[in-house]
């Protein structure tokens, strides 16, 4: 039970986190999207391919979690 418990507190935490780096980080740059983000608009259709936001939400998880398990 410990164990999902601190789980589910990790996984809260790293919501958290990423979700305040990305507010902070569209209030940096004045937009909501990362510079190097794909946006492809078209005359009827717009894509919008969030690789950037990927990749920096992927090492920000990544640090949490290695700093989470590495102290315990």
């Amino acid at each position: 039970m410990k164990e999902i418990v601190r789980i589910l507190i990790v996984t809260g935490l790293m919501i958290v986190a990423a979700g305040i780096l990305l507010y902070l980080f569209s209030w940096l740059t004045g937009g909501e999207k990362f510079p190097g983000d794909i946006v492809v608009k078209g005359k009827r259709m717009t894509f919008y391919f969030p690789i950037v936001s990927c990749i920096v939400v992927s090492i920000v998880f990544t640090i949490i979690l290695n700093i989470f398990f590495r102290a315990h």
